[in-house]
C-alpha cells in the first residue's frame, strides 16, 4: 500500500468515526501537540490481558458492523 492509499483510507475512517469536523479536530490536535503513539497504546492498554483487549475489540465490531 503506498502513502496515498494509506493516507485515504485513514481519512475515510477518521471521518465515518469522527466525522469530518472531528477528523480534522483530530488531525490538528496531532499536528499541534508532541504525540508518542507507542506510550499511549501502553498507557491505553495497561493492566489489560490479551483476552480482555481481544475480547473488548470483538464487541466493538459486533456494535460497529462495516
Amino acid at each position: 500500500m503506498n502513502d496515498t492509499i494509506l493516507m485515504d483510507k485513514g481519512m475515510k475512517c477518521l471521518i465515518e468515526t469522527l466525522g469530518e469536523v472531528g477528523a480534522e479536530r483530530f488531525i490538528t490536535k496531532l499536528i499541534r501537540e508532541p504525540f508518542d503513539y507507542t506510550k499511549w497504546q501502553r498507557d491505553l492498554f495497561e493492566g489489560m490481558t490479551i483476552e480482555e483487549i481481544s475480547r473488548d475489540a470483538a464487541e466493538y465490531c459486533k456494535a460497529n458492523p462495516r
